[in-house]
């Protein structure tokens, strides 16, 4: 099936992306070095599988 979506907006790359996102959060919420990177810890987790369930309707 031939879709007009660029290649990194695909299905493949976004969900890379949005795992990435998920672990820099999950890493964020574990380090014990900085409080700020603690704190908005969880927002980037939520944003991540917020975005990788979107992109999970994407095209192949």
């Amino acid at each position: 099936m031939k879709t007009s979506w660029p290649k990194w907006l695909r299905r493949g790359p976004m969900e890379m992306a949005a795992c990435i996102v998920i672990a820099l959060g999950i890493f964020m919420m574990l380090q014990p070095f900085a409080l700020v990177l603690f704190t908005c810890s969880f927002v980037v987790t939520l944003a991540g599988v917020v975005m990788f369930t979107i992109v999970s309707k994407f095209p192949q």
